[in-house]
């Protein structure tokens, strides 16, 4: 079975918001074995839906919509389809005893267009919004199946994961599972990456291999298919092991984690703890790192340090330091390194010195990055990085690089 997502809106075309929906749905149809070929995005225009629409019919089994369900004259989906069904609207009851308890609870006048969220499409299977007002629906045609979902995510997820998933689950006759793994690399181009596994990407069937590159990393998606969830894990167990043979040294972690999340583990794991002292990067390490729950255990604190005067009165850096050697120097890290983690009583002190750009400093060009580390009982140490890219991917990247230094030292690995 072939599906395609339609989602609607104008705001998607506009980019004021992601379509993080259908990466969503097709992810929780590639496990139902059902293959997604197209996304389209449509904006709210009656004769354009009607138009995408009747390429999908031609081209999909299952059409999913997303958005367009709402109270408003712009909400037009639920219309749209019924008319090119040559369906009627009805109102479902219990969907709109809901929507008055919500303004009931709420103590707010529910206004005469909050009736138009209860019409559904006469003969569907109504799926119940416990999120939000507006129902969704499933129905089948001759020739398709249509699926109805609203449009914010924190109403479509759970419909379709309690309700959609339910309608549609059986439909395929294909019993065979996908099983899908994600392998994350860091400090390896996505050129060089896939130069080192071509003949296995040229080679591939079953599992498939993707490549994808984001934010100065490299994701390699595998997916296998099988009638036994065991024996796709299998497959991917496989392909993943000649895979860590040739790159593994660029891997640091699977599906969803980052290197900041990795380097967390690390640092609970040995009870450890760190501060930072930042300039190129301006604080963004330590947002990062606060970020993640139980960061109070691990994290002690930090300072930006972005100008001399604060590298030197803040920090406490040697002004003779940045005088001989500059502030942009492997010199200048260390100092910054060691007395970050001696201010803050921290058993390791990380710092970022540099020139994220357009202008050079010190001699340096852009993306000169001198990442500074002191882990307690080591000798203090620096790295110095030459990053390309604007002058925010630099900063990103140098945090990132930073993530890894820390964790190959703590690790016991070195990659240069």
């Amino acid at each position: 079975m072939n599906a395609e997502i339609i989602a609607v809106g104008s705001e998607l075309l506009l980019g004021q918001i992601v379509n993080t929906n259908a990466r969503f749905l097709s992810r929780q149809l590639a496990e139902l074995g059902i293959n997604v070929f197209y996304h389209t995005v449509v904006g709210d225009n009656p004769d354009r839906l009607k138009n995408a629409m009747g390429i999908a019919r031609e081209r999909a089994d299952l059409i999913i919509f997303t958005g367009g369900l709402g109270p408003t004259k712009d909400d037009l989906t639920k219309d749209t389809i019924a008319g090119q069904l040559g369906k009627q609207l009805v109102l479902d009851e219990e969907a709109m005893r809901s929507i008055e308890l919500y303004f009931e609870k709420t103590n707010r006048v529910m206004t005469e267009n909050n009736r138009k969220q209860a019409l559904v499409i006469e003969g569907s299977t109504v799926l119940k919004n416990e999120h939000g007002m507006a129902p969704g629906m499933f129905l089948t045609t001759a020739d398709n199946k249509f699926m109805l979902l609203p449009g914010p995510p924190s109403e479509m997820e759970p419909m379709f994961l309690k309700y959609g998933q339910q309608a549609i689950e059986g439909m395929t006759g294909n019993q065979s599972k996908i099983e899908s793994r994600v392998l994350r690399f860091f400090g390896i181009g996505e050129a060089a990456l896939e130069s080192e596994i071509e003949d296995l990407i040229d080679q591939q069937s079953n599992p498939t291999i993707a490549p994808l590159a984001g934010d100065g990393e490299v994701t390699l998606r595998l997916t296998a298919r099988d009638d036994s969830k065991d024996t796709a894990q299998a497959l991917i167990d496989r392909v993943e092991a000649e895979i860590m043979d040739r790159v593994g040294e660029y891997f640091y972690g699977y599906d969803e984690t980052s290197l900041m999340i990795e380097l967390s583990k690390l640092l609970k794991n040995k009870n450890l703890t760190v501060s930072a002292a930042e300039s190129l990067t301006g604080g963004m390490f330590q947002q990062e790192l606060s970020s993640i729950s139980g960061a109070s255990s691990l994290f002690k604190g930090g300072l930006v340090c972005y100008s001399n005067e604060a590298k030197i009165g803040i920090v406490k850096v040697n002004p003779e330091t940045i005088e001989r050697y500059g502030a942009v120097s492997g010199e200048c890290a260390e100092e910054l390194a060691m007395n970050a983690a001696a201010l803050t009583n921290s058993d390791i002190g990380i710092s970022f010195t540099g020139v994220a750009g357009p202008e050079s400093l010190e001699g340096h060009p852009p993306g000169t990055v001198f990442i500074g580390l002191h882990v307690k009982g080591q000798p203090v140490h620096s790295e110095k990085l030459s990053l390309s890219g604007s002058r925010t991917a630099i900063r990103k990247r140098a945090v990132k690089f930073g993530c890894q230094i820390m964790i190959n030292r703590l690790s016991g690995t070195r990659k240069q």
